[in-house]
């Protein structure tokens, strides 16, 4: 671990039109009760699930959650040695999960989704190649080591053997619009385009539920257990990943519909020692505007990331990308700025000594 605590913050204020973008179990965009009023929401869950997709494209090395791992370490194992036929390779795959302590049921999936990065997988084929007699120490190695960034950051919980439970990073918190919403609806009906033209009536029919919003989004990183889960390079590239995709991704619900693809209209990291600091209190009597809220919630976050010196420590690092001006705040034009700033300010404060290598 690093010398000292080691939090990123990272506060967000994005808004989104008409969309849908996190659905409830009735078809309806997904909503929370803050300071009395309805807000709009999106869940910690589906936002994670786009960062991790992006990912994908950025971190090089992501995990697989799936029932499936045993299929994954079978077609391993037949990669590394052709010749090893279907049985061979299951009955090998079967010995090795339960030397880890996870069952696998009649059609050799786990009882749950489990986490699992490429590395380990690999790692689990070349041991099982390698020995007859597998030891469970060096099996829960394996698995606890080579972690992909989504499991170093979002963790992993297996209930078969909490020794293999990996801690999270991060933190995500449900985004939350700043101010009220009201539901709205979109009737739609859809004609036969092979019908007769003297023909009235719809061929189909029904609503799409949607709300508009801005959002107040929050994640934070303890830098400390990514250093720990991974080492002290891979830690501060994955840091900077995680900003970049947090900032920049969006879920995909209704999509296609809406086409509401919109990028922040705020963004500001804070680099802490002392503790994260989650700053949704400053909407918590939601933001009222006929102007709109964008430029409203930016003061409210403002005046509120200020109210925070009496309680908190001064961050190390504390920079903003706005698209209006800010007070006593450093400033930068661009992303990329940005995530050179803190990975600068990150290498100068995690030491060698840190790393897990």
């Amino acid at each position: 671990m690093t010398n000292q605590n080691l939090y990123i913050d990272m506060n967000v204020l994005q808004t989104v039109p008409s969309s849908n973008i996190n659905r409830d179990d009735t078809g309806a965009p997904k909503t929370a009760l803050y300071g009395g009023v309805s807000r709009a929401r999106v869940s910690s869950q589906s936002w994670k699930r786009a960062i991790r997709h992006a990912f994908k494209d950025d971190a090089g090395s992501v995990g697989t959650r799936t029932k499936g791992a045993a299929k994954l370490l079978v077609a391993a194992l037949q990669q590394l040695d052709p010749s090893m036929d279907d049985k061979t390779a299951m009955n090998k795959c079967s010995e090795i999960f339960k030397t880890a302590g996870i069952k696998l049921d009649k059609n050799n999936d786990t009882g749950a989704l489990l986490l699992i990065s490429t590395g380990q997988i690999n790692k689990l084929a070349q041991y099982a190649i390698d020995n007859d007699d597998f030891d469970k120490k060096e099996v829960k190695k394996v698995l606890k080591g080579n972690q992909s960034l989504d499991l170093a950051l979002f963790g992993r919980m297996v209930a078969d053997n909490p020794e293999l439970n990996v801690d999270a990073s991060a933190q995500v918190a449900h985004a939350v619009s700043t101010h009220e919403v009201v539901p709205e609806y979109d009737y739609y009906t859809a004609l036969d385009d092979e019908q007769p033209e003297d023909t009235t009536g719809a061929a189909m029919l029904g609503t799409i539920d949607f709300n508009s919003a801005t959002l107040y989004r929050y994640a934070n990183v303890n830098m400390n257990e990514l250093v720990h889960n991974l080492n002290k390079e891979e830690a501060i590239k994955g840091a900077v990943t995680f900003i970049k995709d947090f900032v920049l991704s969006m879920p995909t619900g209704k999509q296609n519909t809406f086409a509401n693809k919109t990028l922040p209209s705020y963004v500001m990291v804070s680099i802490r020692t002392d503790t994260p600091v989650n700053l949704v209190s400053a909407f918590e009597n939601p933001v009222s505007s006929d102007n709109g809220y964008v430029k409203p919630s930016i003061e409210r976050l403002e005046s509120e990331y200020a109210a925070t010196r009496d309680f908190v420590e001064k961050p190390l690092l504390n920079i903003v990308l706005n698209k209006y001006d800010t007070e006593n705040r450093e400033q930068v034009d661009n992303l990329s700025e940005l995530l050179d700033k803190v990975t600068t300010k990150l290498s100068g404060a995690i030491t060698d000594e840190d790393s897990n290598d």
